[in-house]
């Protein structure tokens, strides 16, 4: 009785009996302690004390109780990795920046953006194997083609290739380097943790969510990102982790990241309804300029790669070219957000200080050409420091780009004599209108705006010139230009949820291999012992080199089959297909081609045309079923 007793109320260190609540923590501890040895006895001893506790959670909690702390750890050091990232940048644009006077301003801006870009080049030539597949695109190939596996190199690799761009000069924006970032964070512990697609494609889009709340302080713009951008055509109905995902990386941003960090305002006036049509003229604007911004981007792109030279000669040249951009016009050095700031604040005439315009009178007319210089250049300047080799994104340019062209716009109208221009208003929703015109996202570009400068009372003003300037650019473009060439390689996902699920699979794997086939030289007695001893319906004739000729059916044999004396050819016998499917083919392209045939069986090619199976409508339909299964489940 004494032995039960002191098992169920078992004495601490002060000689009392514990309670049956300490029995029970002591059970739990136990259970753990059994766990950590099982898991270490099955291979996973090099895992770390918290590693082990992670997985004893997963084991005890529930699905959603899971991805609920998972949301939390993934938005805690991706935010992370967005604060550093931002204060890595600041730090080495105040080490290169200070005490550099104005006769020596010309060679700062011709070493350093050039350094930025060839550093970059040589990190991504020697450390990482050059491993230089960069921006949102990249994420998005990774979830439909890859199942949301994302390279553990990722999680590092980005915040140093855009912090030596950009802290060095580099004109583009740490915000898609940060998402990636955050994406490769959130992926890598899906895996670590053995969480299933679906699970693993939502703590990377949670990544990428903290990662862009913690760039802006804006959480809501985050989430946006994720729902506009990275998940699209996925259907998710778990959203918790991504919005606790946000809230993380916001806080953290909050807490550690300086004012003049973030991306932030507070100026501006209140919205009066008789400025509609500055909007509604701005709205269109942007959209033409979004048009402008990417039609300069695919130029130089392709500039860049029809260069038959190195890629450290392509950097240099880059370097060379962006150099000379920042020395004419100055705020295309870095990310350009101080720009904005002066310009809201009021303080035009330091934009144009340290640049040759500070030997010119000021006036409007000379601001005006100014800002219309620096809106038209900065589209060149974000595409050459991406595409010879730097790193970074179009987050940052396209909202300096609708800043500029908001002064611009509303300095434009003062010349020409209207009254009551809300200046800083169009300031701020330019950047909305040509940030939702660049990315094809709205929402995104709505909310970022109004959290980042608290203006939710002009959230009507960012609409009209937001969703103006996304219609427009969808007009020109139905898909983003940036996504175009994988959109139409059914490489990533679209809004068409069926065809999101055939692009995941394999053309290889249903192909039908173990077929029968003849050469066009045989027999017709050949022909019939082929049948005979077969069990297939169709049967493939090629020549002797393997190149497919057509096909012969059971159909097709059977008047000849009992005619004796029959000595038909197999050349006459056979039929040429409406349509054939190469063995690289995506399989929205073969069932487009199933569509346009009318056929049940096509017989897949090489690219040299020589027969390599058939595939058949009935075995595409099989495996989507399967998948679409697969995916239902939550």
């Amino acid at each position: 009785m004494r032995r039960i007793n002191y098992i169920c109320n078992p004495i601490n260190k002060f000689g009392h009996r514990k309670n049956l609540a300490d029995f029970r923590y002591i059970k739990k501890y136990h259970s753990f302690l059994r766990f950590k040895k099982d898991f270490t006895r099955y291979g996973v001893s090099t895992a770390k004390s918290y590693e082990i506790v992670l997985h004893w959670l997963k084991s005890k909690l529930s699905r959603n109780q899971f991805l609920i702390l998972s949301g939390i750890l993934v938005g805690i050091t991706a935010g992370l990795a967005g604060v550093i990232l931002k204060s890595l940048v600041s730090y080495i644009h105040h080490l290169i920046t200070r005490e550099v006077h104005f006769e020596y301003q010309i060679l700062f801006y011709i070493v350093f953006p050039f350094l930025g870009i060839t550093l970059t080049t040589l990190l991504v030539v020697v450390f990482f194997k050059g491993q230089d597949r960069k921006g949102i695109p990249a994420i998005l190939y990774e979830i439909a083609q890859n199942s949301s596996l994302v390279s553990k190199v990722k999680m590092y690799s980005q915040i140093i290739q855009s912090a030596v761009t950009v802290g060095l000069g580099g004109s583009a924006g740490l915000e898609s380097p940060i998402a990636v970032t955050g994406s490769a964070i959130g992926s890598n512990y899906a895996q670590r943790y053995g969480l299933p697609y679906k699970d693993r494609t939502l703590l990377l889009a949670a990544g990428a969510t903290a990662g862009i709340a913690s760039a802006f302080n804006a959480p809501i713009a985050g989430m946006m990102f994720a729902f506009e951008i990275l998940l699209t055509g996925v259907v998710f109905t778990d959203f918790i982790p991504l919005v606790i995902a946000a809230v993380c990386g916001s806080l953290l941003s909050r807490i550690i990241l300086q004012e003049d960090i973030l991306f932030h305002f507070t100026a501006r006036t209140a919205f009066n309804y008789y400025n509609v049509p500055f909007y509604i003229m701005l709205g269109v604007a942007c959209g033409f300029y979004a048009r402008y911004f990417v039609v300069v981007t695919h130029s130089v792109e392709r500039f860049f790669k029809k260069l038959t030279i190195s890629k450290m000669q392509k950097a240099m040249l880059g370097g060379m070219l962006l150099s000379i951009f920042c020395v004419l016009l100055p705020p295309l050095f870095g990310e350009g957000y101080q720009t904005i700031k002066d310009i809201t604040n009021g303080q035009g005439e330091k934009i144009i200080a340290n640049s040759f315009f500070r030997y010119f009178e000021y006036e409007p007319v000379m601001m005006l050409g100014f800002l219309g210089l620096t809106c038209l250049a900065k589209a060149f300047a974000t595409s050459i420091t991406i595409q010879s080799g730097g790193n970074g994104g179009n987050f940052a340019p396209s909202l300096f780009a609708g800043g500029t062209l908001g002064c611009f716009f509303a300095t434009l109208c003062n010349l020409l004599g209207f009254e009551n221009v809300p200046f800083v208003n169009l300031v701020i929703v330019g950047m909305a209108g040509v940030m939702s015109g660049v990315l094809y996202a709205p929402l995104t570009a709505i909310f970022l705006i109004a959290e980042s400068s608290a203006g939710y009372d002009l959230f009507i003003p960012l609409m009209i010139v937001s969703v103006i300037s996304y219609l427009m650019a969808r007009a020109f473009s139905p898909v983003s230009p940036d996504l175009q060439e994988l959109t139409e390689e059914g490489k990533i996902f679209t809004r068409e949820h069926d065809k999101n699920l055939l692009s995941l699979l394999n053309t290889e794997d249903l192909i039908e291999k173990d077929v029968q086939k003849i050469l066009v030289t045989a027999t017709f007695d050949e022909l019939l012992n082929l049948v005979k001893n077969g069990k297939k319906n169709h049967i493939a004739v090629v020549d002797g080199d393997m190149v497919f000729q057509g096909i012969i059916t059971l159909d097709d044999l059977r008047p000849y089959m009992f005619s004796s004396g029959t000595s038909i050819s197999i050349a006459k016998l056979l039929r040429v297909p409406s349509a054939v499917v190469f063995a690289d083919s995506n399989v929205n392209h073969i069932v487009k081609k199933f569509d346009e045939s009318d056929l049940w069986r096509l017989p897949v090619v090489d690219k040299d045309g020589r027969f390599t199976g058939f595939i058949s409508k009935s075995t595409i339909l099989d495996r989507y079923r399967q998948l679409l299964q697969e995916y239902s489940q939550t």
